[in-house]
């Protein structure tokens, strides 16, 4: 990275796609209110994104877009890809915001997502190895539970949940470790908020965490309530490879939030959430996918190697 663009951090370490937003309602083959908080994952050769889809009752499914790029091109599927199953009662009111990983020793894709109902909003878990049939494993935490994912690997035997419960209004980043994807436990704060700064209202998870030589990179989003409402930005954090509740390096500045129109008029403005990424593994670069405005997706790019060499330097 050179020496102006450290020198103008946070504004430089993510590039927004110059024709951005890449996915809205208008490219959406049925009708639909907002399409946004995709999870994303490269399969085949091809980029797939997992996008919420809010229709015109207020409820979410999500929907397959395929792309030979992963900016432009997108194929759509032309009817909700996962819809709510009435036998999953916790899922009434609707699904959202779902995180993609791949689990090596099921050989499949774990969806990570909200199921919201009467209950409240609840950690669910449905696996896939197509994206066109899906087994639920159904919800794995109790209320009120959102932003979470699978790390992609067991870690010292072990599945590991990063989550994000509301607890007498506090709203941590919380881990939580499992032997069988069903009971779960060992459940402690991770990332907590911070008071004064600017993720002091609440904190959680963006894409599924990342797996570096250093360390889990922890992409999130803070919010800090303004006059004008909350506003949402991003930050990093570094985890430790074999103790992944322990923290290496966190960001004390946000790295990316609502700077152009698309991100400031939607249907919630000053919102950038990022639910999904991709690394190139040989080159390091990175695409970040996120809803904007709870509107519209987009998609910004960095580097994974500039991404370390800040955190290391505590740059940022």
């Amino acid at each position: 990275m050179d020496k102006q663009i450290k020198n103008n951090l946070p504004f430089y370490l993510f590039q927004r796609y110059d024709d951005n937003p890449i996915l809205t309602t208008k490219n959406w083959p049925y009708p639909a209110n907002a399409v946004f908080n995709p999870g994303a994952v490269e399969k085949d050769g091809q980029t797939i994104l997992l996008a919420r889809v809010e229709d015109m009752r207020g409820f979410s499914h999500l929907t397959r877009a395929r792309s030979p790029n992963g900016f432009s091109n997108w194929e759509i599927d032309d009817h909700p890809t996962l819809t709510p199953v009435e036998k999953h009662n916790e899922e009434q009111w609707g699904i959202e915001d779902p995180r993609i990983i791949y689990l090596a020793d099921q050989d499949k894709y774990a969806v990570t997502y909200v199921s919201f109902s009467t209950g409240g909003p609840v950690v669910s878990i449905a696996m896939t190895d197509d994206f066109s049939h899906f087994e639920r494993l159904g919800c794995i935490l109790p209320p009120e539970d959102k932003d979470a994912s699978l790390f992609p690997c067991q870690i010292g035997g072990r599945y590991v949940l990063i989550h994000r419960p509301i607890i007498r209004g506090e709203a941590h980043i919380w881990i939580s470790f499992s032997p069988d994807l069903k009971y779960w436990g060992e459940h402690r704060v991770l990332l907590p908020v911070r008071p004064g700064w600017w993720d002091n209202h609440r904190v959680g998870l963006g894409p599924p965490p990342i797996e570096t030589p250093e360390g889990w990179l922890i992409i999130y989003h803070g919010v800090r309530i303004t006059a004008s409402g909350s506003l949402y930005r991003v930050g990093l954090a570094l985890l430790d490879r074999d103790d992944p509740g322990k923290i290496i390096h966190r960001s004390d500045n946000w790295v990316f939030g609502p700077q152009v129109n698309y991100e400031y008029m939607g249907d919630v403005p000053g919102v950038t959430f990022p639910t999904g990424v991709i690394v190139n593994q040989l080159t390091g670069d990175l695409r970040m996918y996120y809803g904007a405005a709870d509107k519209s997706i987009a998609v910004a790019t960095s580097n994974l190697n500039d991404i370390l060499d800040l955190l290391r330097s505590k740059s940022i």
